[in-house]
This record gives C-alpha cells, structure tokens and sequence, in this order.
C-alpha cells in the first residue's frame, strides 16, 4: 500500500529539541540556552491587563504595533519588518520564499541543526560548508552552483563564536541568492549586523532576531526580522493567516519597550559567561570564545558523552550533540551564579 506521507516527510528524522524535564522536576537546566532571569516586569504588567473578552476577536494580521516598535529600534519603516511565531517560522517561511523549486539551501556546519530539517521539509536540498578547525570562519565556496539561500548563525550555534562583520559584509555582497543572519544571541555579543540588513542599497541580506533569549521570552515563541521590503512583502504572502496571536503581540510590545531590562540581564550573563568558562579552562577544559549565552566546552578527556550522562544523574542537564566533529563537546547554557556553581560542584 501507498504511504500516505510525502516521501521527503517520512525519510527525515525531525528537530531533537533540548531535554525538558517533567513538570515539577527539580533540576539544573543548562541545556536549552534559556535566560535565567525573568522578563521584564512591563511584561507582567501586560499579561494581567489583558482582558480576556478581547481575545473573541481575530489578532492584528500584520502584528502592527510590534513591527512600528521593531522599526523604531533598528532605525528603519515598518515595511521592512515581518514578525513570526518565534524565529522559526522566519527560518522556515525563509525556505519557502527564498528557495525556488528544484533549489538549494546551504549553511556552515557546525550549526543550528534545524537548518537542514526545514530544507527537507521544503524537499530541497540541503549543502553544508564546514568551517575550519577551530570552528572560526571560512568563506563557502560552493564553486558555480551556489544555494539560492544561505543560513549563517551569528554567533554561531553550538559552538558560541561570532564571525568577523568585514567577512560577512563581503561574502554577502557577492552571493548571488539571500543570506539570512540569524542573530539570536546578538544582544550577548559584541557586534551586529543589522546594519547590512537596513541598508538602502541592501538587496539580499535578512536578520531575524528572537525574543527567546536576551529577553527572557522562549515560553512566548515570538521573533522577527528586518529585511529589504521586497522580501518582507514575499514573506507575508507566505505565513499563516493569523501567525501571531493577540496575546504574544502585546506581551513581545511590552518587553521591546524596556530593552533596558534585557540589556541588564545580558551583561549578567555575559560577566557569568566569563567565570564559568574561566573555571572550566582551569580544569583542563578547552571553550570556544563564546559570545553566546552558553559555553562551548570539551573536556580534558574529550569523552563528552558519559560526562553528559553523569551530570544528568546528578540533575544537571547540558547538551551533547552526538555529530561529526562536535560529539566530544558539550554546550552548556550559562545560568545564574548558583547553578553555575551547581554544574561546577558536579563535575
């Protein structure tokens, strides 16, 4: 008998998510790159003036209010802003929009391992450049078929580093097809590239951020991006009728309406960042220059994946990556100071 799934749907495995313990489980959870601290407190304020006789009403199709709000910020007009149910639906509508039929996307590797999943739902093909050994930056050469959309994590993910704005700059300008800069740790780092993106020359270059991270907000799912407004437009054509729903749009409102509140929480994760990889270093451990808000570290033994499993006994949960070249590393989420100190007395 004929299977009913697409042949492309039923050969891939899908996303593998970060453990999430069960609820009420008492554990160390460094393995989700989830912010310690909570959201701002204008975010609460939002959730409890809600009322809830207006969500009988459909939600703003185009997220206006929130897009006029991310506009205001990155200093460019709301037309070129689409807002997302978390930045995985840019990434996806990206492969939809950006990708033509018979296509190709292509991203570095290591990277976020989503990538390749949404290129095989999109049944397209999915080209990898690695990077070099240190996992720094190395310009992709895909000879003369280039992909028609390029994914670059920036910093990159897992392994925490963030490339060089003249190499990116440079690469974009000469590739043919649409780069898309994924800067969901951005607000942990010291450098953007938004300003490639609101351009007025820019004609290929997508940023998308998210508000899973530096804003306290994974619960949420709630991203954007900022592009040249003719990708925008083709992005909007693409999504769901309603992809934000009224709630998120006032909640995602009211934490960009105090990037002070962020701005504090990732300097404290940026100075724990710091200890927790200096402690690791003096282990014997070797860490990547991370300016995420994780740590990617191997140890002295390199046998990351019993550590990994010895931790969990002792509820402390990283993540490990049983994947080329990246399979004797652990990434690990940089908490509060006590749970850093919780991981540190475990090991």
């Amino acid at each position: 008998m004929k299977s009913p799934i697409a042949e492309n749907i039923e050969a891939i495995a899908g996303y593998t998510p970060g453990e999430q313990p069960p609820a009420g489980t008492r554990v160390v959870k460094l393995n989700t790159n989830e912010n310690p601290y909570p959201p701002s407190p204008l975010v609460a304020k939002a959730l409890a003036d809600i009322d809830c006789a207006s969500l009988r009403r459909y939600p703003d199709p185009m997220a206006t209010a929130v897009r006029e709000r991310i506009a205001e910020i990155h200093g460019t007009t709301p037309e070129h802003v689409f807002a997302g149910n978390g930045s995985d639906e840019v990434l996806a509508l990206a492969t939809r929009c950006f990708v033509r039929r018979g296509g190709s996307a292509g991203a570095f590797t290591p990277t976020y391992s989503l990538y390749p999943v949404l290129s095989s739902i999109r049944d397209v093909t999915y080209l990898e450049t690695p990077l070099a050994d240190d996992f720094s930056w190395h310009t992709p050469d895909f000879g003369a078929t280039p992909p028609d959309l390029f994914f670059l994590t920036n910093p990159n993910a897992p392994t925490g580093i963030a490339y060089p704005a003249g190499e990116i700059r440079d690469f974009a300008s000469s590739f043919p097809g649409t780069v898309l800069i994924d800067e969901a740790y951005v607000d942990f780092s010291d450098g953007s590239c938004m300003e490639l993106a609101t351009a007025p020359d820019n004609g290929n270059v997508v940023v998308s951020r998210t508000l899973s991270k530096s804003f306290s907000l994974a619960g949420l799912r709630f991203g954007y991006c900022v592009g040249p407004e003719r990708l925008i437009e083709a992005m909007f054509k693409a999504k769901d009728s309603y992809n934000l729903d009224a709630i998120t749009q006032r909640l995602a409102l009211a934490a960009l309406n105090d990037l002070e509140w962020m701005r504090a929480n990732a300097a404290n994760i940026r100075s724990e960042r710091s200890r927790l990889s200096a402690a690791l270093v003096a282990r014997g451990w070797r860490c990547t220059p991370s300016q995420a808000n994780f740590v990617f570290a191997r140890p002295p033994s390199g046998d990351a994946a019993r550590i990994f499993a010895a931790l969990r006994a002792k509820g402390v949960y990283v993540r490990h990556f049983n994947l080329p070249r990246i399979s004797d590393w652990l990434r690990i989420t940089v908490g509060t100071p006590a749970e850093n100190d919780a991981l540190l007395a475990a090991l």
